[in-house]
């Protein structure tokens, strides 16, 4: 048996199935490899997930959104478990381009749950965003807050796939854990962020746009330790006995935020990434953006107490590792 992951060649996708095939894991990886960034990038993530193979790894080149090439291109494959990974990424981008996200991120995400309907999958653990906060004043976020005023439409399909999660759990019984990722970052991460935007730009001398002149708060969370949490998600499904879970469902389904626990802000983050490029930041003070928030502070409470997820990486230690990798990349 197999388990499913989509956004294989994404940055999260990635590193979750280098981490899988690591385990022994069979798994079928599908990515639709669009350019929203450079898909070169994505073909390189597959070259590094090709070296670990051995015959345990299968690509398909496929958009979930398309529900015939889906169930066409998986018919041959018995999956087990799903690692629904893949959506249309960005903040930003999603003001200008809302029809990307409804089609990738809510018919997406409907065929996913379709395809763990019928195919009777022992758990889909699916991937959200701390987002879906939007401005919410109370911290840190607790997976039982309201989420209800979104301010940005990435943030409100994310949202919505947790509604039609909770309806496919409650009607169907089928096992989802929704994970809220906080501001991944490291080694292979992807290029519209902050980190990578930054660090191009500080090692070629040139001016970095610091919004709200850097007055923002983040929970930076490494990539490895979100791999540790989604791997932990996926070898423990919700058990469907009625009971209220974290997220207040009391079907089988779980949402968990994924995130450091410890806001740091942006003012900080860039001399953390000064000090590891040796170049001081060239500093272009803006005001904050349209759809974006002040503060992303992770409670994991939830995660902490059912899963024993306990992040270990703080931005001093995961800031050098990504600039060390990035220089490798880019030489």
């Amino acid at each position: 048996m197999a388990i499913l992951v989509t956004g294989a060649a994404g940055f999260i996708g990635h590193a979750t199935t280098r981490a899988l095939l690591a385990r022994g894991e069979h798994v079928i990886g599908i990515d639709n490899l669009n350019p929203y960034y450079d898909p070169a990038l994505k073909h390189a993530r597959l070259a590094d997930l090709a070296q670990l193979n051995h015959g345990r790894f299968n690509f398909h080149a496929l958009d979930f959104a398309d529900h015939e090439a889906l169930d066409a291109v998986l018919g041959p494959h018995d999956i087990d478990r799903i690692v629904h990974l893949g959506a249309q990424a960005g903040v930003r981008y999603s003001i200008d381009n809302p029809r990307a996200y409804v089609q990738s991120n809510l018919v997406g995400h409907l065929n996913l749950l379709e395809l763990a309907r019928h195919r009777q999958v022992a758990h889909c653990v699916y991937a959200s965003s701390s987002s879906v906060y939007g401005n919410t004043a109370i911290s840190p976020f607790s997976v039982d807050a309201r989420v209800d005023h979104p301010v940005s439409l990435y943030a409100a399909t994310k949202k919505a796939d947790e509604l039609m999660s909770e309806t496919y759990a409650h009607l169907y019984r089928v096992p989802l854990t929704g994970l809220r990722f906080f501001t991944v970052y490291g080694p292979w991460g992807r290029p519209d962020m902050a980190l990578w935007t930054f660090t191009a730009a500080i090692l070629q001398g040139k001016p970095i746009d610091v919004y709200n002149h850097g007055d923002m708060r983040r929970d930076f969370t490494y990539i490895d330790d979100i791999v540790a949490g989604v791997i932990a998600a996926l070898h423990h499904p919700p058990a469907d006995d009625g009971k209220s879970k974290p997220g207040g469902s009391i079907s089988p389904h779980t949402i968990y935020n994924i995130g450091n626990n410890q806001p740091e802000t942006l003012s900080r983050m860039i001399e953390v990434l000064e000090a590891a490029c040796g170049n001081p930041a060239i500093r272009n003070l803006l005001p904050m953006q349209p759809g974006d928030v002040y503060e992303t502070y992770a409670d994991i409470n939830a995660i902490a107490h059912d899963l024993g997820y306990a992040p270990s990486t703080s931005i001093d230690t995961g800031i050098p590792r990504f600039v060390t990798w990035y220089r490798e990349y880019t030489c």
